[in-house]
């Protein structure tokens, strides 16, 4: 944050625009058209009828001119090529771990991981999940239980790291399961359903302790890991640099996956093991669903941009960016009396949509009617993270999600102080008319991943209503 002669306190991009991409925005009546085309499920939503994109960080994050230079140089082989080795000891350095696979992204991590470790009946203890993550426990038989801390789950407080698991949680759990039955102990960095919110070192340290008393494999996400340093080094340990911290963390786990579409900046995506036996495993379904072990479905091309995306996330000037934006937002959108998830945290700004829209019940999917009314008077597309992402229950009846959230994503390097205010702007108004939206209900619903590729239609004809009264207002200024 940098410090204006007025007092003011605004976040800088530490960073220059070298190239850029013409975007435009559609009128509202086609926005209205293009969410009742997608069905009201904003990944359906084209491209080219966006506006500003803030429906996921992944994958979308801007290169640096480093990175787009070090593609130029690399070596397109199928085996033993110069770039996996550059790539190797690149993660070598930071993390500490000795074996190295490259994978096309991280859900590519998550299924090989799953299908070495887990066995029908077992559990994956986590502070929290991801839907992917569970996803892939699931298929193989498994199940997870989630030891986040009481206050990971609260809306609003003063917590520096929410995403920290419950040591009590974790012991009392592992006592009444026994070794045996757990698979892995997976801890997520930060954690992406409940805020972005980040895990501290000291937890790492706890939780890996346990693991180590138990014989247990520790398992770390690192996907979110820059953002999650970022917040180390701000609230916990000041006197440590990047590097040291990230070493620290590496030192803590038996295994640390990511997916480089975050984690990097670019695209594909690694696990760094310690265990020789392990890696020997993950090593004969690696050739087997992602390519062989030097370049393992990844672009080499893109290894190259993966390897210095991660030299470059040591340097807190270049992580510390999608932060503090998302600290302005937060701050900005408080002021208004918009109810969002504090403490800021990482990967985007997060609405409470069951208090934005306390009139639309859970069941009636509160968080999708909220991101799809926000793309109807604003063009900017956010994503849902609460019921619809989560799955049916047996019995067919909905899971309520413990958080309500529509996530608006900050990809790294890509926006600028001016667009974080038209965001805020677009939704202090849709706070002012919240009255306005109702709830929707799904048409066509997948049994996998719903949130997906489902499709959704409105309770009522609110959205027409919405659009409406938004022009009436802004034709009048």
């Amino acid at each position: 944050m940098i410090k204006l002669f007025n007092g003011e306190k605004i976040p800088m991009e530490m960073h220059k625009a070298t190239i850029v991409q013409k975007i435009g925005m559609m009128s509202t009546e086609n926005r209205l058209t293009a969410i009742e085309k997608a069905g009201f499920n904003t990944f359906l939503v084209r491209n080219d009828e966006v506006f500003l994109d803030m429906l996921t960080d992944s994958g979308v994050n801007a290169m640096s001119d480093r990175q787009q230079s070090a593609m130029l140089i690399a070596v397109d082989s199928y085996a033993g090529s110069e770039s996996f080795f550059r790539f190797e000891e690149k993660l070598q350095e930071i993390f500490g771990l000795e074996h190295i696979l490259p994978v096309h992204q991280g859900r590519a991590c998550e299924n090989l991981i799953s299908q070495v470790l887990v066995s029908k009946g077992q559990v994956v203890p986590m502070n929290y999940h991801f839907t992917t993550s569970r996803a892939h426990v699931v298929v193989n038989g498994g199940f997870v239980e989630e030891l986040i801390i009481d206050e990971g789950v609260k809306v609003n407080s003063n917590h520096p790291f929410k995403g920290n698991m419950d040591l009590n949680k974790l012991e009392a759990f592992i006592q009444k399961e026994g070794r045996e039955k757990i698979a892995f102990v997976r801890m997520e960095a930060g954690t992406n359903l409940i805020g972005g919110q980040p895990v501290s070192m000291q937890n790492f340290k706890d939780v890996s302790a346990i693991c180590r008393k138990h014989n247990l494999i520790s398992v770390l996400d690192a996907s979110l890991l820059g953002d999650n340093l970022h917040f180390i080094k701000k609230r916990e340990e000041p006197n440590m640099s990047i590097k040291e911290i990230t070493r620290e963390i590496g030192n803590q786990f038996d295994i640390v996956y990511f997916s480089a579409r975050k984690f990097g900046s670019a695209r594909g995506g690694g696990i760094c093991v310690r265990s020789r036996e392990i890696f020997d495993t993950l090593k004969g379904l690696l050739t087997l669903f992602e390519g062989f072990l030097t370049y393992g479905g990844m672009s080499v091309r893109e290894m190259e941009a993966v390897t210095i995306g991660i030299e470059e996330t040591m340097d807190e000037d270049i992580i510390c960016q999608g932060p503090d934006f998302i600290e302005f937002m937060v701050d900005e959108l408080q002021k208004a009396g918009v109810p969002v998830i504090t403490p800021a945290g990482g990967l985007g700004c997060h609405l409470d949509a069951k208090a934005f829209l306390s009139h639309v019940p859970q069941a009636k999917y509160s968080a999708g009617a909220l991101v799809s009314a926000l793309f109807i008077v604003s063009g900017i597309r956010g994503m849902e993270r609460g019921t619809i992402s989560e799955d049916r229950q047996p019995d067919g009846s909905d899971s309520l999600a413990k958080l309500e959230l529509v996530r608006l994503a900050v990809p790294r390097r890509v926006f600028s102080l001016s667009h974080m205010k038209f965001v805020v702007d677009r939704i202090i108004w849709l706070w002012e008319n919240r009255e306005l939206v109702g709830g929707l209900e799904f048409e066509e619903e997948p049994e996998i991943l719903r949130f997906f590729f489902g499709r959704l239609k409105p309770t009522s004809n609110w959205p027409k209503k919405l659009a409406d009264k938004f022009e009436i207002d802004f034709n009048a200024l």
